[in-house]
């Protein structure tokens, strides 16, 4: 039987094409029985007559067509880690998912959270210069929200009721937006702004963003290593309730003592002391009527500070570390079930144990519809590592693997210029030996620190007035030039493509360019910009690059930059929130000479003192640090995150409302010393981890700019090429999808061989290294979903063929006119 006669082994089946085939099946009973029918997942399937033939050709098409976006669909779930339950169930379903999954609507829904929390600049206390009328915002408020009612509408549609209502961030993301939607009417109405400290849930928008999964992650994972974090703050707090009613009782008859004169107060500046910011002054008073008093801080700060402290971190270090690999074996695992299911639509009932090319190719249409022919094709022959007709299961779950990568033709030589004449050949391989001898490497680290130390010395040498607009630096030309002279060696010897496929000439390269525009800068005197020359120094960070462990941490380093950028976001997230909440409670309640009851009054004082025949302003600055507006709120949240001195804004808030205003700052540091340990619990943990790895996996680079990252190698040979093109003019005519397959031949053509190897390259993720490091467990779990997911190989294949109407498929079948069950790992 032809490839294009085979029937799926999962039909998909829309309305109408079950109604043509059954139409199909009456005619055939009509005409005489001319045409034989079996059942394959309740639908009827006819073995064609010589007149239904052409008719059961197009609707098996149309079924595989369907099963090839089933898959793509389930394989995008797998690796977006989206839940099985929420598979799209039947074609008016399908339509609403492939709607909400698309780039314009991620785009959409990111633009309508970053619209919705944008409008606390606008609103009261708004930012001066971007104060809007009440019903300017509020209706620009409005209009976002129905967008946001819009998007779970199409989420509604495509989930079904019972599915919307199960899923527990779609059910808080609906709570919200009534709410907001109430308060937004209402503001119109009334044409003035009422408290509305619900703004402050605003965030739940964006992180809803397909874009701001990363955050969501982040934010499981702060909720994930709760529990320990709270058993171990409330030992602390015990710790500090005991040691306040102590210092109460000894400390209290001094009068002269206004720390521990009430059992709040002895509390509150407990509690600040944890922070350090306000030691030892919190110590003086009391070390001042008796040296002894001394020894309770003493004891206080070490079991406090130095003991349960740092067991926090450690507490949550080790929380975290067994998140992050249940988080991974999860992923792992969740990536493997998408893999089955989408299997289980691609193989047919005539070769059910493979996934054919033009299957696979199918499949990539969807999944990728931006990939040429010619990297499907090499993605299908990369997968394919035993050579076999088809692909296996076990080939195929290797697609996550290979599906990033870039294709490109190997060199038939060694060197970029192996084809230029053979003069011009030697001295292009003179430059290449040069660049890449150690001898070369090491002069340009001595040039490197020659240059670091004359910048620090002739930084050191410079006057307080010194202008960069009258002086250019002799030094400064030299080394550039001697840089720009490197840049040109490497560039000529190692060729464009393989030197700016190196990280680190990247570095070198847009480090040199920017000190090359600074010295223009300075020539012109184009005085905007001079800070380019401030540039230099980052030259330095290539003398890092010497010893393993700086390679190490610079690598952790850019390793850890997305999920820095992840974690910076979560944190201003939490901002926002606090930020919203000190706005409707602490707006304009500081300025300055306010506080006069308060112990912190002189940081708010702005008095004119006279200083003979001089009057001078003097005035304390802590009144800026005010909730007046959103982006005064963010500055003021920064500083008490750094701590330091942050109990002066705290008794300057609370001196001018109530006591009670104390919880709103103790709970903000709370929430951000959990943040805060999660991203130093993140840092150590990405560290050990690359530092382990190393160990087991010691694979010492010879030139430590050699950065090919995963590299899959492919031959393509002419005969392979045209079967493949005959194919897809077969399957997908038109002159676009071929013309890439035709380049292949057209290649080898020119380069006279018949065969071309195809390099594909990707970076290293951390999924990689992960892949290595727990290489031994990974089996263990493999095994285990086995025993738990997968049918004994003794049962059924042959069941499903001879009998393919009482015998499920070995898998749940994730058809669209099903009930698809929650099949999700984690």
């Amino acid at each position: 039987m032809d490839v294009d006669d085979d029937v799926p082994l999962i039909l998909t089946w829309d309305e109408a094409n079950s109604g043509l085939l059954n139409e199909e099946a009456e005619r055939g009973d009509e005409n005489g029985g001319r045409g034989n029918y079996d059942i394959v997942n309740n639908a009827v399937v006819s073995t064609p007559g010589p007149q239904i033939h052409r008719a059961q050709n197009v609707s098996f098409r149309q079924s595989w067509e369907m099963n090839y976006q089933e898959a793509a669909i389930y394989l995008q779930e797998g690796e977006n880690n989206d839940k099985f339950f929420t598979h799209p169930r039947n074609p008016k379903a399908l339509a609403a998912y492939l709607f909400a999954h698309n780039h314009l609507f991620y785009m959409m829904e990111l633009l309508t959270g970053l619209l919705l929390m944008m409008l606390s600049l606008c609103e009261a206390p708004a930012v001066p210069s971007l104060r809007l009328d009440v019903y300017v915002h509020a209706t620009l408020e409005l209009l976002a929200l129905v967008m946001v009612a819009f998007e779970l509408c199409m989420k509604l549609r495509w989930l079904g009721f019972h599915t919307f209502i199960r899923h527990k961030r779609t059910m808080v993301k609906t709570c919200v937006l009534l709410l907001q939607f109430v308060e937004a009417i209402v503001v119109l109405i009334r044409q003035t702004s009422h408290v509305r400290v619900t703004r402050a849930l605003r965030p739940i928008f964006l992180v809803d963003c397909r874009y701001c999964g990363a955050v969501r992650r982040n934010l499981r994972q702060i909720f994930q290593s709760l529990p320990p974090f709270i058993d171990i703050l409330l030992l602390l707090l015990f710790f500090m309730v005991i040691f306040a009613i102590l210092g109460f009782c000894l400390f209290s008859p001094n009068t002269a003592d206004p720390y521990f004169n009430t059992l709040e107060n002895s509390l509150v500046s407990l509690f600040v002391l944890l922070t350090t910011a306000n030691f030892p002054d919190v110590m003086m008073p009391a070390y001042s009527k008796n040296r002894w008093s001394c020894v309770f801080f003493i004891v206080y700060l070490s079991i406090e500070l130095y003991f349960i402290m740092n067991l926090l971190l450690a507490v949550v270090f080790d929380t975290f570390n067994d998140v992050e690999k249940m988080k991974f074996k999860s992923l792992l695992l969740h990536k493997r079930s998408a893999i089955d299911h989408a299997f289980q639509l691609l193989v047919s009932r005539q070769r059910p144990m493979g996934v054919s090319l033009k299957q696979f190719d199918g499949l990539m249409r969807f999944y990728r519809p931006r990939m040429s022919a010619r990297d499907r094709f090499l993605t299908y022959k990369a997968l394919n590592t035993s050579g076999a007709p088809m692909l296996s299961l076990q080939d195929f779950y290797k697609f996550y693997e290979v599906t990033g990568l870039k294709w490109k033709a190997r060199r038939s030589g060694e060197h970029w210029f192996d084809d230029l004449p053979h003069t011009t050949f030697l001295i292009f391989k003179g430059i290449n030996l040069l660049v890449k001898s150690k001898a070369f490497q090491y002069a340009m680290y001595v040039v490197v620190a020659i240059n670091g130390v004359w910048i620090l010395v002739e930084t050191y040498t410079l006057n307080s007035g010194f202008s960069w607009s009258r002086f250019v630096p002799w030094s400064y030309i030299v080394f550039l030039t001697i840089y720009g002279v490197e840049v040109l060696l490497k560039l000529t010897g190692l060729g464009p493509m393989a030197y700016f496929s190196s990280g680190w000439n990247l570095f070198d390269f847009s480090v040199t360019v920017f000190a090359f525009l600074g010295l223009i800068a300075l020539a012109f005197d184009m005085e905007p910009f001079y800070f380019i020359v401030v540039l230099r120094p980052f030259q330095l960070l290539r003398l890092f690059k010497i010893k393993q462990r700086y390679r190490n941490v610079l690598d952790t380093m850019f390793e850890l930059f997305p999920r820095m950028a992840s974690l910076g976001l979560t944190l201003i997230i939490f901002y926002y929130s606090f930020a919203i909440v000190g706005m409707e409670f602490f707006a304009d309640v500081v300025y300055p000479n306010c506080c006069n009851t308060s112990t912190v009054a002189d940081s708010y004082r702005q008095i004119n003192i006279t200083y003979g025949n001089k009057t001078v302003l003097e005035e304390g600055y802590y009144y800026l640090n005010n909730f007046n507006n959103i982006l005064s709120s963010f500055v003021t949240l920064f500083e008490l995150t750094v701590v330091n001195n942050w109990y002066i804004t705290m008794e300057g808030v609370t001196s001018m409302t109530s006591h009670w205003s104390r919880l709103y700052f103790m709970t903000f540091y709370i929430v951000t010393m959990v943040v805060m340990t999660i991203i130093v619990a993140f840092i150590l943990d990405a560290f050990v981890f690359r530092m382990n790895y190393s160990r087991k996996n010691r694979e010492p680079l010879e030139n430590p700019e050699d950065e090919n990252g995963i590299v899959f190698e492919v031959e393509v040979s002419r005969d392979e090429a045209l079967t493949t093109l005959e194919l897809y003019k077969q399957s997908c005519p038109g002159l676009s999808s071929l013309s890439s397959l035709q380049g292949v031949l057209q290649a080898m053509d020119k380069s006279g061989h018949l065969s071309l190897v195809y390099l594909g390259r990707r970076s290293r993720t951390k999924s990689d290294l992960s892949m290595k490091m727990y290489e031994e467990e990974i089996q263990e779990w493999y095994a285990e979903y086995s025993r738990e997911n997968l049918p004994q190989p003794d049962q059924s294949l042959e069941r499903d063929l001879d009998s393919p109407v009482s015998d499920p498929p070995p898998f749940p079948e994730p058809q669209l006119n099903s009930q698809t069950g929650p099949h999700s790992i984690n």
